[in-house]
């Protein structure tokens, strides 16, 4: 699975760009394509982006000289919508009638075709591929005779699907979400500093009070010293938060949409016990993604827990590989059996989620070549099915195996003694039984229905 993107902002601090820094740290698994961090210096903005990882995009004299300011705003990136280049690397920098603009962007807009169509016969000329530059260009049009906030407002207005926004404009820092709420944003503070993180273990990491959620529909606005709120127009009544930010995406030390993710996934475990429960001599994770509902299992069930898979922390997520044949061998180099471990025993592993299915099947060969009498796996959510819109590429070219296979079909596939995904229900509870959550990738019920022409491009691309 492709990640989503990071977001952090730091107001009214002298050492605004290595807070910022140290927050992209903290949220450096939500994307690892590239990183940016651009800061007001009180008459302009100065920024540097780069590709790769956060501790090789920025260095000492970035932090003390070049990024000099109180106000920062960083973002790491892992692509959904634009190419892998530098120039779609965020914060996007602009300069329009007397302001200075820098936006960093979380999500994914479902009519961006249109509006780029719109924005291009009026003028506007595009410096990347991202959907990001939109909300540039559409405040841009709407600044005569508005405030940057009335100007942010109708731009939002006009968009449509997952955003979580940060921008910074001259003095002031503004957060905006989307009328849904797809993508996690809050709101810390630290001294007289204000933080907004994409998740609350980045301000865990620079020991910053967390004071609550930016709201759904809410746009934050921060300046001399103050935090003002207003709501969008189109704020929708129920919201609709990226259930997979508690299945997979989120740290497990982040509070995300008022749920603590331990917790949470441990619970999913708990659900996958009562409704799968398998007689073994132990469980064990693939890790580190299995790991939290692993433990949950073993409490529910009684059954021991075993680390029989040794992570190697230094080899790069399997995805990021460009050929499948790499993909396989980068599989090989990140997790290791514990071979004394695994012969002759009866073993259920726990995987958060399955998408394709060629790399757990890969791993579940070679614990049947070391011996295993049986494998049973559970899987802490529910089959994905579904394409989605809003800022997560689960598979391309319609690899989603759930959606053209039968349970057994892909227990077959995979070479399993037994598979049981986590039912909807039990998602759901595990949760906290609230209804606020988006499952289109389980369901096809999508909150945002992307225009037609969006819609055609990204089957045409995502789907085949």
């Amino acid at each position: 699975m492709k990640e989503s993107c990071g977001l952090i902002g730091i107001y009214n601090n002298k050492e605004a760009a290595r807070l910022a820094y140290f927050g992209l740290y903290a949220l450096q698994h939500r994307g690892q394509e590239g990183a940016g961090i651009a800061t007001w210096d009180g008459k302009k903005i100065r920024e540097h982006r780069g590709m790769g990882l956060v501790a090789e995009v920025f260095n000492e004299r970035h932090l003390s000289i070049e990024l000099k300011g109180d106000i920062a705003i960083g973002h790491v990136r892992y692509s959904t919508t634009g190419a892998s280049l530098l120039r779609n690397v965020q914060p996007f920098i602009t300069y329009f009638k007397g302001l200075h603009l820098a936006v960093g962007h979380n999500g994914n807009l479902v009519n961006t075709v249109e509006l780029r169509r719109e924005l291009e016969s009026k003028g506007a000329l595009f410096q990347t591929t991202t959907d990001s530059e939109i909300f540039v260009h559409l405040a841009a049009h709407n600044l005569t005779g508005h405030t940057i906030e009335e100007a942010l407002s109708i731009a939002c207005s006009k968009v449509k699907g997952a955003y979580s926004l940060l921008a910074l404009v001259n003095d002031k820092l503004i957060a905006i979400r989307d009328p849904y709420g797809f993508r996690p944003l809050v709101i810390g503070r630290l001294g007289t500093s204000y933080v907004i993180s994409s998740e609350t273990c980045a301000l865990d990491l620079l020991e910053a009070e967390y004071i609550r959620e930016v709201e759904p529909g809410e746009m934050i606005v921060i300046d001399k010293g103050n935090l003002r709120s207003y709501f969008l127009e189109n704020r929708q009544e129920k919201r609709r938060c990226c259930i997979f930010e508690l299945i997979y995406f989120a740290r497990p030390d982040s509070t995300v949409f008022g749920k603590n993710i331990y917790i949470t996934r441990k619970a999913m475990g708990m659900a996958l016990a009562e409704e799968a429960p398998v007689d073994a001599d132990f469980c064990m994770p693939f890790p580190d993604s299995g790991v939290y509902a692993a433990v949950g299992y073993v409490q529910r069930s009684g059954i021991p827990f075993e680390t029989a898979m040794i992570r190697n922390h230094y080899v790069g997520r399997t995805f990021i590989q460009p050929s499948q044949d790499m993909r396989d061998f980068g599989v090989r180099m990140k997790l290791n059996p514990v071979k004394d471990m695994i012969k002759d025993k009866r073993i259920v592993i726990i995987e958060d989620s399955i998408v394709r299915g060629t790399t757990i099947r890969s791993r579940i060969k070679k614990l049947r070549e070391l011996g295993a009498r049986e494998l049973h796996l559970r899987v802490s959510c529910p089959p994905i099915k579904f394409p989605c819109f809003y800022g997560i590429d689960f598979s391309s070219k319609g690899e989603l195996i759930a959606a053209n296979h039968t349970v057994k079909d892909i227990e077959r596939f995979i070479g399993l003694d037994s598979l049981y995904y986590l039912s909807l229900d039990g998602l759901i509870k595990a949760c906290g039984g609230e209804d606020n959550f988006c499952l289109a990738c389980f369901n096809g019920d999508y909150p945002v229905v992307p225009s037609k022409e969006y819609g055609k491009l990204f089957f045409d691309i995502f789907v085949g």
